[in-house]
């Protein structure tokens, strides 16, 4: 008799640098590309070559595009993960790019992230999970496979508001942030994995037929299943700063309403969840950032090890791919409206 077989999952890795931080958070001396990627993606490849886990990271353009930073990120690719495009200058206001901006930017990270590593993405997350129409039909003209930048949760206008609260923005830099985190909205999106298709009235009049009867896979982040509350491993951190037995506790709750909904979850981690304000002072201001690495490591180890318990984890290439080719996926067109009103952190 067969074992019975581990529902699926996706794992990613945002790899945002220190510098896209400071950028977010209007903190002076981004500009010159401060960088943790030489402490962090060794950190995070013993831990994933630890449990012997193949992850998604989402790399961003500027990073592959400096020197000092293309050692660590050739070390990803030789280690064989998935390498995923997070655009080139990481801003979190990309949804408000002109289409032809978007395509510069996605671009400028592809020939970048190629150049260095020999793999072409076919996945992308915007920045802040920020996406529209006009970013949705640029992927599809380059051949990306699948999306991953959508956040169902009802906690962005909370989340904005810590943001704002805590940041050194101008006015103008917060008007161009307005819609960070997203709306309430939100999280009436699905969980679960659908495709995009653009209407005739979103393509461009240089879209070949062909082209745009593409469809593009969207792998949501996952939230809690009901309640739509981020489940992340920066926020289940973050609550191991008050009890890591709590944290836990709402990390193994998480998974199994997964299970009872039959939602196969696609998690991702920061940086940040491998590094302690010891590691990164300049970034002491993060949630969970009072925690030492050492406690975080144990924390994330112990979450981690929960999920592939219990789930068979991917990255997320290979999770859309499976997921599209075993069910027929719900057809979704985007809503204008998202182009103004979608943003997430990333």
């Amino acid at each position: 008799m067969k074992a019975k077989q581990k529902p699926v999952a996706s794992l990613s890795l945002d790899l945002d640098n220190q510098w896209s931080y400071m950028k977010i958070h209007g903190d002076p001396g981004w500009e010159s590309f401060p960088s943790y990627l030489n402490l962090v993606v060794p950190r995070a490849l013993q831990f994933l070559e630890q449990r012997q886990l193949t992850i998604t990271f989402f790399i961003v353009g500027q990073d592959a595009a400096l020197e000092k930073n293309q050692a660590a990120i050739r070390s990803i690719e030789a280690a064989g993960h998935e390498i995923g495009n997070h655009s080139f200058h990481h801003e979190s206001w990309l949804h408000l790019y002109a289409e032809s901006d978007i395509e510069q930017e996605i671009q400028q990270a592809e020939e970048q992230i190629r150049r260095v590593t020999g793999q072409q993405p076919i996945g992308f997350r915007g920045p802040g999970y920020s996406f529209s129409p006009a970013v949705l039909k640029v992927l599809m003209r380059r051949g990306y496979y699948y999306d991953a930048s959508t956040f169902p949760t009802f906690l962005g206008p909370l989340a904005r508001a810590y943001y704002f609260m805590t940041s050194k923005l101008t006015p103008a830099e917060r008007e161009k942030r307005k819609a960070l985190f997203g709306s309430f909205k939100d999280g009436f999106q699905p969980l679960n994995p659908y495709c995009w298709k653009l209407s005739e009235s979103e393509r461009s009049a240089h879209d070949s037929p062909q082209r745009t009867s593409q469809r593009l896979v969207e792998m949501p982040v996952t939230t809690m299943p009901w309640f739509k509350v981020p489940i992340h491993f920066s926020y289940v951190l973050y609550l191991g700063v008050f009890s890591p037995a709590l944290a836990l506790l709402y990390f193994r709750f998480a998974l199994l309403l997964c299970k009872l909904t039959r939602t196969q979850p696609s998690l991702l981690l920061h940086p940040l969840d491998f590094l302690g304000k010891e590691d990164v002072p300049e970034l002491a201001f993060f949630p969970g950032m009072s925690l030492p690495s050492s406690k975080k490591l144990a924390i994330l180890g112990r979450a981690i090890d929960l999920l592939c318990r219990q789930f068979h984890v991917l990255p997320v290439g290979q999770h859309a791919l499976q997921v599209a080719s075993t069910k027929r996926l719900p057809l979704l067109k985007p809503r204008p409206k998202l182009t103004q009103e979608v943003a997430w952190r990333s």
